[in-house]
């Protein structure tokens, strides 16, 4: 493994996104399913995933829950400090806030400041609403940058459960907003910027996109959805097959994680308006999207439920699910072939969105 997996494999670790797998690996062959069914993990994992799922195993991580939170905190904040930042430098920035709250603090990454015209993507990151930051996607948004010619402002929304719904909207529309309103001064063209993010980001610019459409103040182009995490019931009322969500990413973590997010029971009766996108009775006159996931994801079945809604709803939708391939397994396997693949397809429907069309 190079220095460059083994640093975003050990990130993923610490940050909680790859985390303890429940049902270990030994060898090639992975403990009995809940249905007491053995199940061959060659079988359903991609072969060139297995080797990085191991080594995480071996780092001895936790999920995230209510006791060891502020633990897996510390050492997310650790790891990112020690990742290196590639030219150009981003810059952080921070937000002004309305009614009170607290400045948002973001890192800009601009690939050519000196250009006009670019587009912009808003980028929210991963770790199921309780963890997680900006500068844990260094990396990667500065490939995206270079790769996509956008400019790329990633916000450090607050987190649940000290911060629970509607706080990290709060967040992300001002830095939407922010966005929008200095796009002459940062070269950007306003009528071609894009939201996204991965995993729980994925479900905030999902939220984003769905208020925007209703404020009608801010046009958003595209949405960039990778493996989202979209409905609040998954693991909660709705259950999936044992093989998804099996890895990095459990049923038993995913209540967590929204529960801390809503304030009250993952999949509850009754949630916040507009708290869960997998919930809204109205999908129509979305920005066109771009769905990711593997087929192996927890959140496989809803994110491919959420990719038929919007096609029903008229809504222009690109869906992607890759074979054998587990949640964040571009993370930890990153210089995997899979994983280089699914970049360049979530590259290629971003730089067609925002400058093809």
């Amino acid at each position: 493994m190079s220095e460059i997996s083994r640093r975003a494999m050990i990130l993923g670790a610490a940050a909680g996104v790859a985390a303890t797998v429940p049902l270990p690996i030994q060898g090639n062959v992975a403990h009995a399913t809940a249905s007491g069914a053995s199940l061959d993990a060659t079988r359903l994992i991609d072969p060139q995933l297995i080797g990085p799922l191991e080594a995480m195993m071996e780092l001895g991580g936790e999920l995230p829950n209510a006791d060891n939170l502020s633990l897996l905190r510390g050492r997310a904040a650790t790891w990112e400090k020690r990742l290196p930042a590639p030219a150009p430098q981003p810059k952080q920035i921070s937000i002004p806030a309305r009614g009170g709250r607290p400045a948002v603090t973001a890192m800009l990454i601009d690939p050519a400041p000196n250009q006009t015209g670019k587009p912009a993507l808003l980028h929210m990151h991963g770790g199921g609403f309780v963890l997680g930051s900006a500068a844990m996607n260094t990396a990667v948004l500065q490939e995206c940058a270079q790769s996509c010619g956008c400019v790329i402002v990633s916000v450090n929304y607050r987190l649940a459960p000290e911060t629970p719904f509607p706080g990290s909207l709060e967040d992300n529309y001002a830095a939407l907003q922010w966005l929008h309103a200095n796009a002459m001064r940062l070269g950007v063209d306003p009528l071609r910027i894009g939201v996204g993010g991965e995993s729980a980001g994925g479900g905030c610019a999902a939220v984003l996109a769905l208020f925007a459409r209703d404020r009608a103040e801010i046009p958003i182009r595209f949405q960039l959805l990778i493996y989202p995490m979209l409905d609040d019931r998954t693991g909660s009322t709705n259950f999936s097959p044992a093989h998804l969500g099996r890895w990095v990413w459990t049923e038993e973590a995913n209540r967590f994680g929204w529960t801390s997010y809503l304030g009250v029971p993952a999949g509850s009766h009754r949630v916040p308006d507009r708290a869960v996108p997998a919930r809204s009775d109205q999908l129509a006159d979305l920005p066109p999207t771009f769905i990711g996931v593997g087929a192996l994801d927890l959140f496989a079945l809803e994110d491919i439920e959420y990719a038929k809604r919007l096609v029903l709803a008229g809504v222009p939708c690109e869906l992607h699910v890759v074979p054998r391939a587990y949640h964040g397994f571009d993370v930890l396997a990153p210089e995997a072939p899979i994983s280089s693949a699914f970049r360049q397809t979530w590259h290629k429907a971003l730089r067609r969105a925002l400058l093809e069309s």
